[in-house]
């Protein structure tokens, strides 16, 4: 990650810039909102693929940096809508923009901010780069909604598991390197490689997160331990447990999920320890992250590709 701040540094300040600049509304409460979970922290991991990508064909035009900001702005309206649909109340250490504002604004601020980026892909002036937004989101929407659909299910396998991650979180990844590669006018071939690497970058940054949530330093991470089982969410931890426990250990774990019961916490995670849960999944996320170097891997060779390749095992093994 230091590497990656030190390379991008002046981009992303640009980013920061725009970011500032399109976030203005008239709306005083608009403001409030959007700065305050924009200011929140995170990784910028997203915008950040955008600018790698776009410089890895060798773009320096200043249309990397106002879709990266698109691509943080779709980011957090997902956020927003997500703390609203989890009844989340802290994110990174601070309080969710729902537990401070409310339900309602932080649904409406988040269509502001997919309504703003709709309107900055359309200034950029390329048809693909609106199609590969457009379809992104409507694919994160999916994604949602499936997840939604699964809150509570203990039947839930692995392949629909993944189908919510690829849809709801790599999704996202996929677009940002894609957009990339389209302003460096990318071969069709390097494109899809591109796409490929933020496809399989996503679902390595989501399998640790499904991880942290029961194992991470709270300090660390801003995030409950548990969330994730108060929500019912059966991820691949939960999933794994239940496949290769005891038949009393899967009858916990599935009632667990079933009553969304973090009183069970405690329990569940010593069944997710004792039947080796976190360390599959983390094995699968080396594995996509493992997938990711290899679809960059006849890429020139450049400062950003090596970042790329540095930034899929960070995501791989991150403890944060």
């Amino acid at each position: 990650m230091e590497n990656l701040k030190q390379l991008l540094a002046s981009d992303m300040a640009a980013v920061d810039a725009v970011i500032r600049t399109r976030l203005h509304s008239e709306v005083a409460l608009v403001n409030q909102v959007g700065e305050y979970i924009i200011n929140s922290g995170g990784k910028r991991l997203r915008p950040a693929l955008v600018l790698l990508s776009a410089q890895a064909f060798g773009y320096s035009g200043r249309h990397q940096h106002e879709l990266a900001a698109v691509v943080e702005f779709i980011h957090t309206a997902t956020l927003l809508h997500d703390d609203v649909v989890d009844e989340s109340e802290l994110r990174r250490g601070r309080e969710t923009a729902n537990a401070l504002f409310g339900n309602a604004a932080s649904v409406l601020v988040g269509d502001f901010l997919y309504s703003r980026s709709f309107q900055m892909m359309v200034e950029v002036g390329e048809m693909r780069v609106m199609q590969t937004l457009a379809d992104a989101t409507n694919v994160i929407a999916e994604g949602e909604v499936l997840q939604l659909l699964n809150c509570h299910d203990a039947d839930v396998d692995v392949a629909n598991y993944m189908r919510v991650i690829h849809c709801k979180t790599a999704k996202l990844f996929e677009a940002a390197m894609r957009l990339g590669a389209i302003l460096g006018r990318a071969s069709a071939a390097e494109e899809e490689a591109a796409s490929r690497y933020g496809m399989h970058l996503g679902t390595a940054f989501q399998l640790i997160d499904d991880v942290l949530d029961y194992s991470a330093d709270e300090a660390q991470t801003g995030k409950h331990l548990g969330d994730d089982l108060a929500e019912g969410k059966p991820t691949l931890p939960l999933i794994h447990a239940m496949r290769h426990g005891t038949s009393a250990q899967a009858a916990v774990v599935r009632a667990a999920i079933e009553q969304g019961d973090v009183s069970k916490f405690a329990e569940v995670l010593a069944i997710i320890r004792d039947t080796g849960a976190l360390d599959f999944t983390r094995q699968q996320a080396l594995r996509e992250a493992e997938a990711a170097c290899a679809s960059i891997a006849a890429f020139a060779d450049s400062k950003y590709k090596q970042c790329l390749l540095e930034l899929a095992n960070f995501a791989a093994t991150r403890q944060f």
